[in-house]
């Protein structure tokens, strides 16, 4: 049997959802229910939302003229711009939530909008393997496929560390929410059309080093940024994390492997940096949100695998 990882919510029930900006519009009803966990507008008249167990068709019809509204007003809370020259944006709100964006005619369909919207109940980490490895201050990688919950898991690991010491975290687009006194988060940032204002992963990790944390953290590991990723947890910090999109704990050499690739990395290199790095991979099953597999990179016959 998996070991969950969530135990019950606190109190015994979801807490409420706050702060949702009144620019959702016609969404606001799906954002706000405490129970959803995205919301997908695939052009005009076609609205989806995910409670956690898979999608479902919502019977909410919104015109063109209307969604785009929505998504340029949504990404201009986020502090973003988004029109035809830049058709495809990434922003986060107030409380967490991701609105992302796409205009035509990148989308040929119409104006999509995709709306994550992080949990407001406190998950209980209850499996003894994940906390002996927080207390031990061991380096984790946590993947799995989207949705699984390896952000959830993620920050509720980091709550049990001890209260002493200082998280610094390193992200794309600040998500993780983490119930501890001493946590501080970085978050990159894109240039402006004028092409400067850049802050790459690579620079908030020079940065990071320099606030003295005792536990590095790299929130969610899509491409180039594995080299991130695996500098970070090689820096001598012990207790470090990050999130890998995996579909097995077997293609997680793999995946490594190609993200590498995409860094300038040879296959010898990732495979040198990651078991040097990485301690333990905790594997999630999408279906069931729980630990389907934990195991220990290793190098046979100079190939990256799983022990």
């Amino acid at each position: 049997m998996p070991a969950a990882f969530v135990a019950t919510v606190a109190g015994g029930s979801l807490v409420e959802r706050r702060h949702v900006p009144a620019a959702f519009g016609e969404l606001l009803s799906l954002v706000e229910d405490p129970t959803v966990t995205d919301v997908f507008c695939n052009g005009p008249g076609e609205v989806w939302v995910d409670h956690g167990n898979g999608l479902v068709r919502v019977p909410l019809r919104l015109t063109e003229a209307r969604l785009r509204e929505l998504a340029v007003g949504l990404v201009g809370l986020g502090g973003r711009h988004v029109d035809e020259a830049s058709p495809t944006v990434d922003a986060r709100l107030e409380g967490g939530i991701r609105v992302h964006a796409v205009l035509p005619p990148i989308s040929p369909t119409g104006t999509l909008l995709s709306i994550r919207i992080p949990a407001q109940a406190r998950m209980a980490v209850t499996d003894e393997r994940l906390l002996r490895l927080v207390e031990t201050r061991a380096n984790i990688l946590i993947t799995g496929a989207g949705g699984s919950g390896k952000t959830t898991l993620l920050a509720a690991l980091l709550s049990h560390a001890s209260p002493t010491e200082r998280i610094v975290a390193i992200e794309d687009v600040a998500e993780l929410r983490v119930d501890h006194p001493h946590f501080v988060s970085l978050e990159a940032r894109q240039a402006n059309l004028e092409g400067a204002g850049e802050v790459s992963l690579s620079r908030l990790l020079r940065e990071a080093l320099r606030m003295r944390p005792d536990r590095l953290v790299l929130g969610e590991c899509r491409g180039a940024e594995v080299r991130e990723l695996l500098s970070a947890l090689n820096t001598g910090h012990d207790g470090g994390a990050g999130t890998l999109h995996a579909n097995s704990l077997a293609d997680v050499p793999a995946r490594l492997e190609a993200l590498g690739a995409l860094a300038g990395m040879s296959e010898v290199a990732v495979a040198r940096q990651a078991v040097s790095a990485i301690g333990a991979v905790v594997h999630l099953d999408r279906a069931t949100r729980s630990v389907e597999a934990i195991g220990r990179l290793a190098i046979v016959d100079a190939r990256l695998v799983i022990a």
